[in-house]
């Protein structure tokens, strides 16, 4: 009898050291420390504070709609569970497998005044919409002398590591769209900022994406408020205060910076800033230039490529206006340029031993 065999006959729900299975985790999830908003609270994870996010937005918007592949029996991460039911088969319903349609077809509803929220299953599969997404909704306000835009136009999007996602199910793609002017994209943390972006974005003037990442969906558990909350787009989040070094990122990345953060405490005694930069088009340089000038060291960490990734426009920045407070060169802390591995993923994600590493090359410079 093998070790699988035993631990299945046992019941057993862990492998020992030497077993075959892998840890998918790579991060500890780190709950909001109080909810946003007064009031109610009810204990969610992710998708189910998603899920409430569009009830709201159906309840509260006649001309709201929920679409796109699989969601109306709830989505393969179950976050429409129950709406189609609730609402109708006219407002939340299936498309095909096709997300240049899926886009298309939004832009057009949102012509119309319809608050449309599409679901592309996956970030990685959100490329054959690239065309419509960037030449059409994020310029139809400008092209058309603001005659006619995409506002209330909102993508959701499942992204990142997973821990068995491979090259097509892995990927980090906000950094595509950050180049692009008339967009709006948001990274959640959790289920409070999945909540209050969604919303927010919902009720926004211009086209906006929702990058969740799919890890986070059950493992990330918060006290949510019920009540309709909207968390604001272009303002990071300051997690941790601290003197020595600042650390940035975003979506689950966020968790291995946080905890990053205490073992440099611990081995180090380096104080960290932790920021959650959340909006990734606009986002926030004051409050990170703010840090980068109270620390003098920076690190920036994200599970996306090295080059080209959204990191690099950070650095680029604190290089330009913070230059005269810098300690050390900035310092970016990522995936590789590689396509995402099966695997060897626990190579390849922004770990928190290859963060540390950099928080004591920063601090050695």
């Amino acid at each position: 009898m093998n070790v699988l065999q035993k631990l299945v006959s046992t019941g057993a729900k862990t492998l020992p050291r030497n077993g075959l299975m892998r840890h998918s985790s790579h991060f500890v999830y780190q709950p909001d420390a109080k909810a946003p908003v007064e009031g109610p609270t009810q204990k969610m994870n992710m998708f189910q504070a998603i899920n409430q996010a569009m009830d709201i937005a159906l309840e509260q918007n006649e001309s709201a709609l929920v679409f796109g592949e699989d969601v109306a029996f709830g989505g393969v991460f179950r976050c429409s569970m129950g709406l189609q039911k609730k609402y109708g088969k006219q407002r939340v319903f299936n498309t095909p497998l096709c997300e240049q349609g899926i886009a298309g077809f939004a832009i057009g509803v949102a012509n119309t005044g319809a608050k449309a929220i599409a679901e592309m299953q996956f970030a990685d599969y959100i490329f054959p919409a690239f065309d419509q997404i960037v030449n059409e909704a994020a310029k139809y306000r400008y092209r058309s002398g603001n005659l006619y835009d995409c506002g209330s136009l909102t993508f959701r999007a499942p992204c990142g590591a997973v821990g068995h996602g491979a090259c097509y199910h892995s990927q980090s793609p906000e950094a595509y769209f950050a180049h692009t002017p008339g967009l709006k994209v948001v990274v959640p943390r959790g289920p409070n900022k999945a909540k209050g972006l969604l919303l927010a974005c919902v009720k926004d003037n211009d086209p906006c994406i929702v990058f969740e990442p799919k890890t986070l969906y059950r493992a990330a558990v918060e006290e949510v408020p019920v009540a309709a909350f909207e968390s604001p787009i272009g303002k990071a989040d300051i997690l941790r205060s601290g003197t020595d070094i600042t650390l940035v990122g975003w979506g689950t990345q966020i968790h291995v910076l946080q905890e990053v953060a205490n073992m440099a405490k611990t081995q180090l005694d380096v104080s960290c800033e932790v920021i959650d930069l959340v909006s990734i088009l606009p986002w926030d340089k004051e409050t990170i230039c703010n840090s980068v000038k109270k620390t003098g060291r920076v690190l920036i960490a994200h599970e996306a490529p090295l080059t080209n990734g959204f990191g690099a426009e950070l650095a680029a920045t604190i290089q330009e206006e913070c230059f005269l407070h810098l300690e050390s060169p900035v310092l970016r802390v990522t995936g590789w340029d590689t396509p995402f591995p099966h695997v060897f993923e626990p190579f390849y994600i922004p770990d928190k031993h290859r963060c540390l590493a950099g928080i004591r090359k920063l601090i050695n410079y």
